[in-house]
């Protein structure tokens, strides 16, 4: 049976640092608690929520419900061929550290995603992405637990539906799979992804080629420099995606907006910078009560002292409308708001 811990404090487990509790929480160190948990009596009609490192989550009030909170651990390589390295690590590690143990042992692939917050059991959820590099990219299978039936499934990439920020388990997974591992496949004939520019102008000091850790220490240290540091200013990273603009709609932007930023995409349309876009409307840096747009990145929302959810909402909205007002773009906000 769960050991419940009632009206829990979820300050410790969301990166924005809302001080908010749940009517009872759980710690899942074990795939055996979750069959358990399902057939939980106390937990019958009960709203569930999984928070692994709570960095991609905004908590707008008291949770009604269960928190699970994702203790997972372990990782392992389970295999390999004449291609590839297959590595699997249990869904509550630490992303970070991750990223930096693949590197330990030899087996480069992940070191763009360095230093992004949160568990690794997070990541296809969210298929989190920077600088070139998406977990869809190196993703092999993840295992998880179907909260419907009790069933476990093993799900393969292409069942995952990866999409940009985007996956099954975003559009009305959620509810339905837990995750408790992830299967990574990671190249055995490595080449560096340095198409960014700050990542380029980094490695390009080095007169040589990049090495894997080379580019891992460069974007640790372009994300320091960039992103405040969660423990000392509340915040989830990158608060919206960066919208996806067909042909048309940038020729017409650029025409008005010369200095706009945007990154070509396959189908002939494009990317915009969406931190670009919240400058422009004159938000960078701005407070609203106790929430506010980080002064060095218009990307980040951040906590600037015992900020609400709701705080951060609105002024998320607010931008929202000034965005869509001055541009005809729309923001979609990227972290879960509960």
């Amino acid at each position: 049976m769960l050991d419940l811990l009632r009206d829990y404090p979820l300050l410790a487990h969301n990166t924005f640092g809302f001080a908010v509790h749940a009517q009872c929480a759980a710690w899942l160190t074990d795939e055996a608690a979750l069959p358990a948990m399902r057939d939980d009596a106390r937990l019958a009609g009960l709203p569930r929520l999984l928070i692994g490192g709570g960095s991609n989550l905004v908590l707008t009030r008291d949770f009604p419900g269960v928190v699970l909170l994702n203790g997972l651990q372990g990782r392992r390589r389970v295999g390999e061929d004449a291609d590839a390295w297959f590595v699997e690590a249990a869904a509550g590690e630490n992303w970070h550290e991750f990223v930096a143990y693949t590197l330990d042992e030899d087996m480069p692939g992940l070191e763009n995603l360095a230093l992004i917050p949160g568990t690794v059991g997070a990541a296809p959820v969210q298929n989190i992405g920077a600088y070139g590099v998406e977990v869809a990219n190196c993703l092999h299978s993840v295992r998880v637990f179907d909260v419907l039936d009790g069933s476990w499934r093993t799900l393969g990439r292409d069942d995952c539906a990866f999409g940009y920020r985007d996956s099954v388990f975003k559009r009305g997974g959620r509810d339905r799979w837990i995750i408790t591992s992830v299967v990574f496949r990671l190249p055995k004939r490595w080449q560096a992804r340095t198409g960014y520019g700050d990542i380029a102008a980094r490695l390009a000091a080095l007169g040589r080629a990049p090495r894997a850790r080379d580019v891992f220490d460069a974007v640790c240290a372009i994300r320091r420099a960039k992103l405040p540091d969660w423990r000392e200013t509340g915040n989830a990273g990158s608060f919206f995606k960066n919208p996806l603009v067909d042909a048309a709609r940038h020729a017409a932007l650029v025409a008005s907006e010369p200095g706009l930023v945007a990154y070509p995409q396959p189908d002939g349309g494009a990317k915009l910078a969406a931190g670009w876009l919240i400058e422009r409307c004159g938000f960078k840096g701005v407070t609203r009560g106790h929430a506010g747009v980080h002064d060095a990145q218009a990307l980040v929302l951040v906590n600037r002292g015992g900020a609400s959810g709701s705080e951060v909402v609105a002024l998320a909205r607010e931008i929202v409308e000034a965005v869509m007002t001055r541009f005809g773009v729309t923001l979609e906000i990227e972290p879960l708001v509960v």
